[in-house]
């Protein structure tokens, strides 16, 4: 027997649109990802992005507090044994994100911990395939899969993740950590510059390190870089080792010149690779239609569908702009409200 619907993906928008599809008593199968050594150094284990972030300063509901009692109540042992340990500073990534599972698991979500690796959207009801070898037919689906940070692929990038290396300084920048210090952002486009400007809002001082002479940004975005009072840049230099140690973490960085043999090394708190995200489409094998950045296309304004009927997208995995968690959840939650109508009017 066909699902009503299959969410695949398990960060904010997945998780927000099984809760609200549970309540509106679709019985909603979340595919929420496998746990592989792949997914790992991919950064797409289950929980999403999220669970890779340490504090969550901004996300709404949740201000600095000791939540341990609020925890244990909500989350269930089993799920709070292999948690890490509680901050007492406010809700953390993979806190919040545990949160948000067990919500949706309250209100009859099932789940199974496995990849959707092939889908057939053109029968009828539509066909997803596992890597674990199950398949599932499926009335509607809401793509939910995220999009994944790019980094320089650094063994020393990867050892400080979450102690001082961030993909995302609107999400990390105004930590204790970052506040005051000097930090160093990655790349020469728009997103290099405007995480180097809200940096600045907190760090002592940001440097932008660029391969070329030039920045790719758009003018507007380049000239905001240089009113910066705050704001360095780097010409033509490539990092070549993050800097650090595991009770500081990053302390700085090794940089090496792209015109010459010289090297240079920069002190900082903070890495921030600013090298744009990859959408997690993979599995759709050009079954929906993207955009030219590779994110599914939203064709319906103010609306959740895709190219393809009864397939919506929700989360970062078709919004190039926004990437923030809330902003996640509240298209996980219009996701499943247009499901719920366009189930209710096939006769499903």
């Amino acid at each position: 027997m066909a699902e009503h619907v299959v969410i695949i993906g398990s960060g904010p928008a997945g998780w927000a649109a099984a809760i609200y599809a549970s309540r509106a008593n679709l019985n909603p199968l979340v595919f929420e990802g496998a746990i592989t050594e792949d997914n790992r150094l991919r950064g797409t284990l289950p929980l999403g992005q999220l669970a890779l972030t340490t504090e969550v300063e901004n996300y709404p509901g949740f201000p600095a507090g000791d939540l341990e009692g609020f925890l244990d109540n909500s989350i269930s042992s089993e799920r709070r044994m292999i948690m890490p340990p509680h901050s007492k500073e406010g809700v953390s990534g993979p806190e919040l994100m545990e949160l948000m599972r067990q919500q949706a698991i309250n209100f009859g979500t099932r789940v199974i911990t496995d990849d959707i690796v092939s889908v057939d959207f053109d029968a009828s009801p539509m066909t997803l395939n596992s890597l674990g070898g199950e398949t599932v037919e499926a009335h509607a689906v809401i793509v939910a899969t995220g999009a994944s940070a790019n980094y320089l692929g650094l063994e020393s990038e990867e050892r400080y993740k979450n102690n001082g290396v961030s993909a995302c300084a609107v999400c990390d920048g105004a930590l204790p950590r970052f506040r005051g210090h000097p930090c160093i952002v990655i790349g020469g486009g728009d997103s290099a510059v405007e995480e180097a400007d809200y940096l600045s809002k907190y760090a002592s001082k940001v440097s932008i390190v660029h391969r070329r002479d030039e920045l790719r940004a758009s003018k507007i975005m380049v000239q905001r870089a240089m009113d910066n009072e705050k704001v360095e840049v780097v010409w033509n230099h490539v990092c070549q080792e993050v800097l650090g140690s595991e009770e500081e973490g990053v302390t700085g960085v090794l940089l090496t010149s792209t015109v010459d043999d010289s090297t240079m090394e920069l002190e900082a708190s903070g890495f921030f690779p600013a090298i744009g995200h990859t959408p997690n489409t993979e599995f759709l094998d050009g079954s929906l239609a993207i955009n030219d950045k590779g994110y599914v296309q939203w064709p319906v304004p103010h609306r959740t569908n895709t190219s393809v009927e009864g397939v919506f997208a929700a989360g970062d995995v078709a919004d190039d702009n926004y990437r923030q968690a809330v902003t996640a959840a509240a298209t996980g939650c219009m996701a499943a409200l247009d499901v719920e109508r366009y189930l209710s009017a096939q006769g499903l």
